[in-house]
């Protein structure tokens, strides 16, 4: 796993993002709340997490989108840090599954049939229409196919060896319009965890940047 600070400048809270599969810097370099560093993880090739960078913070608020969710849950599990909030979008702990993720067949086939052209079709979905097609690849996404493939390769066995975990998630906020994690099956997923609708597709560029902005009741206790 790659750890890389957009932001470091010795502020005593963190902002902890735990980006999707085949996600790189270029993509979440947003402006963060005042007072916050912000660390961004992605590139899940190994779940090797480097503990120390997140020590001494003294509140830290855990974003994770997508399947990295599921690889926040993994990393955490048995780990006790100041979480200020812990708040998944888009994703579940259970991101294999044809009730509570995406579709078993669906994942197995976009690997076993992975290529450049898959590779367009799933960040078509994923955005949901070509103006946000056109912003994501405005980032100019600079990870080849082989890696990512790579990515969803080490993935699939992680998932498969270890499942789910015991870590608890504040809230879910789920986008009623994403086509890689149906709606239905995350809530089916996150039942007895609070929950925000929003209509947002799967990645919606708004949404996280009000995110980590700090920006809106997401990261408000009720």
């Amino acid at each position: 796993m790659k750890q890389t600070f957009i932001k470091k400048e010795g502020h005593p809270r963190l902002m902890l993002f735990f980006a999707g599969w085949g996600s790189e810097e270029n993509l979440f370099r947003h402006p963060v709340e005042e007072g916050y560093d912000y660390l961004l993880c992605f590139d899940y090739r190994t779940l090797d997490f480097d503990y120390t960078l997140i020590e001494g913070y003294t509140e830290i608020r855990l974003l994770a989108w997508s399947i990295g969710v599921w690889v926040a849950s993994r990393v955490f599990t048995g780990h006790s840090f100041p979480w200020q909030m812990k708040l998944a979008v888009n994703g579940t702990p259970f991101p294999i599954d044809d009730r509570r993720g995406i579709p078993e067949m669906i994942f197995k086939g976009t690997l076993e049939h992975f290529s450049e052209d898959t590779l367009t079709r799933f960040r078509r979905r994923m955005c949901g229409s070509s103006r946000q097609t056109e912003e994501f690849l405005s980032h100019t996404p600079t990870r080849t196919a082989e890696e990512l493939r790579e990515e969803l390769a080490a993935l699939a066995l992680g998932i498969t060896a270890y499942g789910s975990s015991s870590f608890i998630w504040d809230r879910a906020i789920i986008g009623n319009r994403d086509k890689i994690f149906p709606p239905r099956n995350q809530h089916e997923a996150w039942q007895g965890t609070e929950i925000m609708e929003t209509e947002a597709e799967h990645y919606e560029t708004s949404l996280f940047s009000r995110l980590l902005e700090g920006k809106g009741e997401e990261w408000t206790r009720h």
